[in-house]
């Protein structure tokens, strides 16, 4: 295979696998040569190469058997020098391929060993801090300076689009820039759930455990998806006492707290707990709002003649508060179709092309449900909340309930005036405006709000 027939093959690679897989699994591969129609590649890792046959070796020979060579199976082989191998060498596969290792020498080669691709985006220097992530932001730093720590498992947990993903790929990035030395492994814990099948399959269970044993750092994403699988369970918790003893770093993250987790070994729960365990709040205002201005920068960079009018990044923190995922892609939305319209970013035309957004976003949250909430909240009596009473203990309450209405629901004013016992919709804006004027100056009234806003959206 010549030069150019390489590149070609690179290139329908690409197109077949995607740009994120084709990065972290098909880049790293040398063509070494092709006889009596085994095609050979050589890969950093045998690791690496046993991912690449389980999961790209029929679409390689498939591509390349439709270029015309004369190729029946594809090898890839571990150059001498490099890491020791998942699985054995000169190991046969139902689809033709096969991955051998060469002799090791006697140093041991450190790298970051991915299961999971990488997100080249999921950087530190792209993590926007606020008070509801910052615990989790510095024992992230802390853990990828990659010296001793005096937390082990770094446990972090949060609900979906919070941050526990961007911080883990970040830890990864950062050790391979700043300890080259050190050999990590990152994958999810369906990953770490494949591998074990596939070692037991294959009777591999010892090159298995010396791959887990033999890392610096372990980096489990998403581990609730273990709970239920009994065997699985079993090598996840010998696998972390052997780690622990060794004196090496573990991070995992889940969707909820250790002891949350069904289907959990009260063993394994236990363990999880004796390290550091960090919660990801749920985004307030302040932080949203860093995060789209963060974000508008690259939009910009990309649309540089659409306008920007003010206030609409102030609309969107507001009104998208549960999932910074969704908060992002409301962006992109609304820049493409600006773009596409050739229209300026108004606050009318994001409320059009968000409509769907916003209304998912407020779904859960009614004024009957921020009446009651507030009135909890300062123990007052709900019909206090929305009768007639002037009282400052009864009018401030009152006020932020209409604020949070205002903010958090898509009522018109005089649907809320009518929930607050028929009030006129300028009494409404009133107390929007008198609230938002107070958050301002008074910390203690800024903080209920955000408590407040945390109980509802939760």
């Amino acid at each position: 295979m010549t030069d150019e027939q390489w590149g070609a093959l690179q290139g329908n690679l690409l197109k077949a696998v995607g740009k994120n897989n084709y990065a972290s699994w098909i880049e790293p591969l040398a063509y070494d040569g092709l006889s009596k129609g085994v095609a050979t590649f050589n890969v950093p890792t045998t690791f690496l190469g046993n991912y690449v046959q389980q999961n790209f070796g029929d679409q390689i020979l498939y591509q390349m058997m439709g270029m015309g060579l004369d190729v029946s199976r594809v090898r890839f082989m571990v150059p001498a020098g490099k890491a020791p191998a998942l699985q054995a060498s000169g190991a046969g596969t139902r689809d033709g391929s096969e991955v051998e290792a060469a002799p090791q020498p006697a140093e041991k080669r450190h790298s970051i060993v991915a299961a999971a691709p990488l997100d080249p985006k999921f950087t530190f220097s792209n993590f926007v801090v606020g008070k509801p992530n910052e615990l989790a932001h510095a024992a992230a730093k802390r853990v990828a300076e990659g010296g001793p720590v005096t937390f082990n498992p770094l446990f972090l947990y949060g609900g979906v689009g919070l941050g526990k993903t961007h911080l883990m790929h970040a830890i990864a990035w950062e050790l391979q820039t700043t300890r080259p030395d050190l050999n990590v492994v990152y994958l999810s814990a369906e990953q770490f759930m494949y591998r074990f099948v596939q070692a037991l399959r294959d009777r591999k269970m010892m090159d298995f455990k010396e791959l887990f044993r033999s890392v610096d750092v372990l980096m489990v994403d998403d581990v609730q998806f273990i709970a239920g699988k009994d065997s699985t369970q079993e090598e996840f918790f010998h696998t972390f006492n052997a780690l622990v003893d060794q004196h090496k770093q573990i991070i995992i993250s889940a969707d909820r707290a250790p002891g949350e987790i069904k289907g959990l070994e009260e063993r394994i729960k236990s363990r999880l707990q004796c390290g550091l365990v960090v919660d990801l709040h749920p985004t307030d205002y302040e932080l949203r709002l860093g995060i789209l201005q963060s974000k508008v920068e690259v939009q910009q960079a990309q649309y540089p003649e659409l306008e920007l009018d003010a206030g609409v990044l102030e609309f969107l923190a507001h009104r998208i508060s549960t999932n910074v995922r969704v908060l992002e892609g409301a962006l992109t939305r609304l820049f493409a179709f600006a773009s596409l319209v050739g229209r300026p970013i108004t606050l009318e035309l994001a409320q059009d092309c968000l409509a769907d957004v916003l209304r998912d976003s407020e779904r859960k949250i009614s004024v009957e449900e921020i009446q009651r909430k507030v009135s909890e909240h300062y123990n007052i009596r709900l019909s206090d909340m929305i009768g007639p009473k002037r009282v400052r203990t009864y009018a401030r309450p009152r006020q932020i309930a209409m604020y949070l209405c205002k903010q958090l629901t898509s009522r018109s004013l005089p649907e809320i005036g009518r929930c607050f016992g028929g009030r006129d919709h300028t009494t409404i804006m009133y107390g929007v405006r008198k609230i938002d004027d107070l958050r301002m100056q008074d910390g203690q009234l800024a903080e209920d709000i955000e408590i407040l806003r945390r109980m509802l959206e939760a």
